[in-house]
Order: C-alpha cells, then sequence, then structure tokens
C-alpha cells in the first residue's frame, strides 16, 4: 500500500450487533474538513468487514458498480474508452471498480481514506490476480503531480463524506490532464428531506431540502463517528463549474429491470417512484 495515511491510528469504534459502528446520538449540525475526514475514516475502517459482508456480493471483486439501482459502467460507458488511460478512482472502498478497469485495460490508482477497507482492496488483489495500486489518502489532499491522470471516477466513494466538496474538485481537475473527464455518483439531493426508508409509504418530506447541516453520528461519549454531508442539485452544478469542469451531463439512473436488491434506503418499490442517485459527469476542457 503506497502513500501517506490520512492522520494517525484512530481507536477502534464499539460495534453494534449488526456489526456496524454503534451510534449513542444523531444530530444535525456544522462539521468540517478535518472532523468529518477523522471520523469517516475511524467509522469505514470499522465498519468495512459488516459493510462488505453485506453488499460485498453485489459489488463484486472485480465489477464497476454505479449506484444501488445497478446501473453498471460496463454497460453505461460513463468515462468513454478507458484503454490505456490512467484512471484515478476516489473512495475505492475495496476496489472492485479499480480491478474492473484493469481487466478493461486501464491503469488503475485506487484511492480511499480507510484503511480497512484498502487492507480488504489488497486480499481481493491478491485472490483476483488484478492487482491495482493502493493509496491511503484524503480526497481533499491527492497525493498526486498535477495533470497526471486521464481519468477519475468516483462510485458513492469519497464525495458525501466530505465537508468541503468545491475543494475536492479542484483537487480532481487539478490532477486531470486538460480533456480529461471525471465521473462520480453521489446520492440523490432528494433524498435529504425524506426519511431513509426503502419503503414506498415513508416517501414524505420530514425536513428541508435547504437544510445543508451534516448529518452527525456520535458515541457514547459524544465523539463524532460519522458525518454525511448534503449539496442541493445547484450547489453540485456551481461546484462543478467552478473548479472549471463542463457539466456533460446528471444522471439520475433509473431501477434496473428484474433487480431485487435492497440496499438501505435504496428499494425496487421505492425506485419506482423517485431517483435515488445523482451521477455528474464532467468534463475538463483542453
Amino acid at each position: 500500500m503506497d502513500g501517506a495515511p490520512a492522520g494517525p491510528p484512530l481507536t477502534p469504534l464499539p460495534l453494534a450487533a449488526d456489526g456496524y459502528p454503534a451510534a449513542g446520538g444523531v444530530t444535525r449540525r456544522a462539521a468540517g474538513p478535518a472532523e468529518s475526514a477523522r471520523a469517516n475514516r475511524g467509522w469505514w475502517d470499522a465498519a468495512a468487514p459488516a459493510y462488505l459482508a453485506e453488499h460485498g456480493g453485489d459489488l463484486g471483486d472485480a465489477d464497476f458498480l454505479w449506484c444501488p439501482e445497478g446501473l453498471r459502467e460496463a454497460d453505461a460507458h460513463l468515462l468513454g474508452d478507458v484503454t490505456g488511460r490512467r484512471v484515478l478512482e476516489i473512495g475505492c472502498g475495496s476496489a472492485p471498480c479499480s480491478r474492473w478497469l484493469r481487466g478493461a485495460g486501464a491503469e488503475p490508482l485506487a484511492l480511499d481514506v480507510s484503511g480497512g477497507m484498502l487492507a480488504r482492496a489488497a486480499e481481493l488483489n491478491r485472490a483476483t490476480g488484478l492487482a491495482v495500486p493502493l493509496l491511503q489518502a484524503d480526497a481533499g489532499a491527492l497525493p498526486l503531480t498535477d495533470a497526471s491522470v486521464d481519468l477519475a471516477c468516483s462510485a458513492f466513494g469519497g464525495l458525501p463524506f466530505v465537508a468541503d466538496a468545491p475543494a475536492v474538485l479542484a483537487e480532481v481537475a487539478r490532477v486531470l490532464r486538460p480533456g480529461g473527464r471525471f465521473v462520480a455518483s453521489v446520492n440523490h439531493p432528494m433524498r435529504w428531506p425524506m426519511p431513509d426508508s426503502p419503503d414506498p409509504e415513508d416517501l414524505r418530506v420530514v425536513s428541508s431540502y435547504f437544510d445543508r447541516r451534516p448529518y452527525v453520528e456520535t458515541d457514547g461519549s459524544g465523539r463524532t463517528v460519522y458525518v454525511e454531508h448534503h449539496r442541493t442539485i445547484g450547489d453540485w452544478v456551481r461546484a462543478v463549474a467552478g473548479a472549471g469542469f463542463v457539466l456533460t451531463d446528471l444522471v439520475e439512473p433509473e431501477w434496473t429491470p428484474g433487480r431485487t436488491e435492497t440496499w438501505g434506503q435504496w428499494s425496487p418499490a421505492r425506485g419506482e417512484l423517485v431517483p435515488g442517485t445523482l451521477i455528474l459527469v464532467c468534463d475538463l476542457p483542453t
């Protein structure tokens, strides 16, 4: 594993019965870049075994799933031709997308803030024989030189969990070569004001779409252990344009016919009614 870790080792979080970190409290309040990065690194380190046990079969070992709706890069071709291209994946988790890219002829580089996730990625590199370089780093400080990659991608990777999305987009623009493309899938902003439930009966507005205060979980001692940030669609468009990108497409994937997977709030019944994912396709001018 190459690259510098994002800060010192964290105290392991206590786990709930389902294997995920136990939350002692939930609130909505401001949370800055350092607090968000520290909390989410610890949460994903602790949650990696449970998360991959629950979702690893759907993610695959060498597959590129953009979202719970079931859209795959093999069908969508949002990145275009990846053959021979150097591709940076941000928030790679166990890196199935990067291994798929390797199999498709790309030269991927997989980055994540979580050492726990990257440890599993290293195991799968060995098991599949599709070794991709792994970097532990924060998305807001990419350890790459300017104009050093052809493409970048993030499939529900770092963007929902960073406090300063415009700064991350600016970093991505910095490391992309002119004419490069960045594609990222994020929580659809319209899921923010509704309950986190897969049941269509729960499709009701319970908070403001315009309330941008992050969702914050704390442990029993009040320590921040998880942070998720919200941006409106307009916020995302402005962040993309502010980083110098041209927004080529906004994709709101429909539920894949025949797909039965329920993933948190995402479900076939809910997916028939409202979008759960927003995919930003961003091109850097030449």
